[in-house]
């Protein structure tokens, strides 16, 4: 692997990542780590990184007695066992029970709940229910199934019982999701600013899209891309008078945004990006320090993941958010225009 300064300053302050992304080796000693060994430091022009334990034993390098890299630590171990009660939850029929996943486990059904909920930011009951409503989604997308068969081969007990919380769920009503957005409205406007096009959305519900690209052609289609089959309407002078506000808001943050949001993801999700809405104009949190915020301190990773899923750029700030070393990471609309925003932040404030 080629080095990078993150890497390097991972290795100078022990970063304490239960899941490394890479492992560094010090070819004087023939000896590979954890990024997080307590081990002496190495001088950097000694150090040689790699993906995997693997790739540094066929190299040659043998592992660190102290660090014990090829060995699982017990927060990897307990990152396992969260893995594999997912995996459960997601290939079963029917929902297991509580005391089910914790014995598969092999923890107590206290310690798995709390254990399950720090790892992924929602207890294994609100998961099994999110991955069943997706299930049920993904039937009804890719099969000619009626909407009760899907509603059944995805698991729920009785169609009265899924469809007390569907439509809240999906966004539109199961009838409109089997038509790909199929007769809901979204009215769109679009518009430049300093980041390029905007194109603002909404739904009856509030925007439910506001999207940055380098032409109108380029956030058109990318609107059409996320609702394919609903009714795009363009051209409304109502509507219309709506971008002059958005632009304004994005040239200047402290402008703040004023229209209702259409917010459509799972519970997880939705706390992620209420909590990127309390982050303060001109200033940034890492991924962890949302985890921590959202009572979640493990899921990092999934905040990153609820980050890249959020179709509301600016408004739900995930450009805010960066890596724990301060570096910009990656960005739906790309890491530059990430750049350009947080300086106008800095600027305005």
């Amino acid at each position: 692997m080629e080095e990078t300064d993150a890497m390097w300053g991972a290795v100078l302050e022990r970063d304490q990542n239960p899941d490394p992304q890479f492992f560094y080796a010090v070819k004087t000693t023939g000896v590979y780590c954890r990024p997080n060994c307590p081990s002496r430091r190495p001088k950097r022009q000694n150090v040689a990184y790699y993906p995997t334990t693997r790739h540094a034993e066929n190299e040659g390098f043998r592992a660190c007695l102290r660090c014990r890299p090829s060995l699982k630590s017990p927060k990897e171990e307990t990152a396992s066992r969260i893995a594999s009660a997912c995996r459960v939850i997601e290939t079963a029929e029917e929902e297991p029970s509580l005391d089910e996943l914790a014995k598969q486990s092999g923890l107590s059904t206290f310690h798995f709940q709390r254990t399950f909920k720090a790892a992924m930011g929602v207890s294994p009951k609100a998961y099994a229910k999110a991955h069943r409503m997706k299930r049920f989604q993904d039937i009804l997308n890719s099969s000619e199934a009626s909407i009760t068969s899907a509603i059944y081969d995805a698991g729920y007990a009785s169609s009265s019982r899924f469809y007390e919380t569907a439509t809240r769920a999906l966004g539109m009503t199961p009838k409109q999701v089997r038509k790909g957005g199929k007769d809901v409205k979204i009215l769109f406007a679009i518009g430049e600013s300093t980041l390029g096009s905007v194109l603002i959305a909404s739904s009856a519900k509030g925007v439910c899209s506001m999207l940055l690209g380098d032409t109108p052609e380029a956030v058109l289609d990318d609107l059409q891309g996320r609702f394919p089959a609903a009714e795009l309407i363009g051209n409304d002078p109502d509507y219309e008078t709506l971008i002059a506000q958005v632009i304004q808001f994005v040239d200047n943050p402290h402008y703040g945004f004023k229209l209702p949001l259409d917010i459509q993801g799972t519970a997880f999700q939705q706390r992620v990006w209420e909590a990127l809405r309390d982050i303060p104009v001109g200033t940034t949190a890492s991924y962890g320090e949302i985890a921590e915020k959202i009572g979640a301190p493990k899921s990092f990773r999934a905040v990153a993941q609820a980050c890249g899923a959020n179709n509301i750029a600016v408004a739900i700030p995930c450009h805010r958010v960066v890596r724990s070393d301060g570096g910009l990471s990656g960005y739906r609309w790309g890491v530059e225009r990430k750049s350009v925003i947080l300086e106008i932040e800095r600027k305005a404030g």
